[in-house]
């Protein structure tokens, strides 16, 4: 008798959801389209030619993800989808910025600095949106990668190791594979897939690495014979390291099975026993890996490359640059289009686009772009609550740990509080691979709240 009322209650739910979601998203677009305005202005005083093109793609691309989660995840959390259309398109109007000022800095250079990364970007955001909305179509329940996780994971291992078998590296790191004109980042698809391994994993174990063991310092450590998994986790996060010599997925690759580890265990043991073997492995091959000694030393000295005498090869520019650049930030920054985060000679295709924020925005613009991600990792954890299934509860807390680490690890090597890693910041950051893998992430995302909004408004037990 209470069937009818109670499936009209979730539809009403499901529709205020999406009427928020698409308040928000026209919210998101029009911010990215005032933005790009202010730059345009500050730069070349006139309004951007391009801007009703832009602003109808960027809406189209926003009002087919709404509508694809309307009809395949109606009970998703509104937040989600608005804040990585917003950081999309505010990755695209830095970028633009950026090209902009490298087009009059290099006009006589025949080097690859004046190429733009916008366009590029803008294609690659098309396709990623594409395949956000065939995963959202195609997977109609997180539990499917359940099935298939030590198949995802052998994918994973292959993503992750093929790097090393490519000539040639870029800034030092083996990251890329290279076919022809063609070049992607296989560990930013490696994270997402290794998550949903760790997830699978950890449901089927987690009462073999709950058990209580021998108690020391006041910590509840684990049983000898249980360290295996931590241990080839360990070894092969340092062969990434070693033969890649990528400190970031190295770092991510580890910290995300600490983080899903001690969720599902609920043991602080794990978590030291995490952090001294990061720590360990990391100052050996920090010490003993030429490139991720060059890191370390242009962390701990940034400014050598200032002294009459100095290594090139351990010290750069560009830790310098950007500790000057924030600093020249203040608290409101010179003004988007004001600044020369331009001086950083790559600052549009790698990590330190979060330079042009600091220094055009300020500390409170670095304020409000590190708290959108802190939003969105908010929202991953209230659904991984909020899920009545163990196997959704640590894929969605992996996801969140992951673009939490991520975000640490580029905008901490930005501004100097740890080694610089070279990863690409979620979203903002040029980058094709980034941006497809990020935005398959929200798809799975944008599953698992679904499944957890489903779950809050079944009717509980008399």
């Amino acid at each position: 008798m209470n069937a009818a009322p109670h499936r009209a209650g979730r539809r009403r739910a499901a529709h205020r959801r999406r009427r928020s979601e698409l308040t928000l998203l026209l919210l998101a677009v029009a911010v990215c389209l005032a933005g790009w305005t202010t730059a345009s202005l500050a730069l070349h005083g006139t309004v951007p030619p391009g801007l009703l093109p832009y602003g109808a793609g960027l809406g189209a691309l926003a009002l087919l993800l709404h509508l694809a989660v309307r009809r395949w995840a109606p009970y998703a959390d509104p937040l989600i989808l608005p804040l990585a259309v917003l950081l999309s398109g505010f990755g695209l109007v830095l970028l633009d910025r950026l090209d902009r000022s490298y087009a009059l800095w290099h006009p006589d250079k025949g080097d690859w600095q004046k190429l733009p990364a916008a366009p590029a970007q803008v294609r690659w955001t098309v396709i990623a949106v594409l395949l956000a909305v065939g995963v959202l179509a195609v997977v109609r329940h997180h539990r499917l990668f359940q099935k298939y996780v030590y198949l995802i994971m052998t994918g994973a291992l292959v993503l992750l190791a093929a790097p090393a078998f490519f000539p040639g590296d870029s800034f030092g790191a083996k990251r890329w594979i290279r076919v022809g004109g063609l070049s992607f980042e296989p560990d930013e698809f490696a994270k997402v897939a290794i998550t949903v391994f760790f997830a699978g994993y950890l449901t089927a174990n987690r009462d073999a690495l709950a058990l209580t063991g021998r108690k020391a310092w006041g910590l509840r450590l684990p049983r000898g014979r249980n360290l295996g998994p931590v241990l080839a986790i360990w070894v092969v996060s340092l062969l990434v390291l070693v033969f890649e010599r990528d400190l970031g997925t190295s770092l991510i690759f580890f910290g995300v099975f600490v983080v899903m580890l001690y969720t599902a265990t609920e043991r602080t043991g794990w978590v030291v026993i995490g952090l001294l073997m990061a720590v360990g492995g990391a100052a050996v091959v920090g010490d003993l890996e030429p490139h991720v000694h060059g890191r370390v030393e242009a962390w701990l000295h940034p400014l050598d490359i200032y002294e009459p005498v100095h290594d090139p090869a351990l010290i750069s520019q560009q830790p310098a640059q950007a500790l000057f650049g924030l600093g020249t930030g203040g608290v409101l920054g010179t003004g988007l289009g004001q600044g020369r985060p331009f001086l950083i000679g790559f600052a549009g295709r790698s990590d330190f686009i979060f330079t042009t924020i600091g220094e055009e925005l300020g500390l409170a613009g670095s304020m409000a772009v590190l708290l959108l991600y802190g939003l969105l990792v908010q929202r991953a954890l209230r659904t991984a609550v909020a899920l009545p299934d163990p196997f959704g509860k640590l894929l969605a807390t992996g996801l969140a740990a992951a673009l939490a680490l991520q975000v640490f690890v580029v905008v901490g090597g930005v501004t100097g509080l740890i080694p610089l890693t070279g990863k690409a910041l979620p979203f903002l950051a040029a980058g094709g691979s980034s941006l497809t893998a990020n935005w398959l992430l929200t798809a799975v995302l944008l599953k698992l709240s679904d499944a957890a909004g489903r779950a809050e408004r079944e009717p509980g037990p008399p």
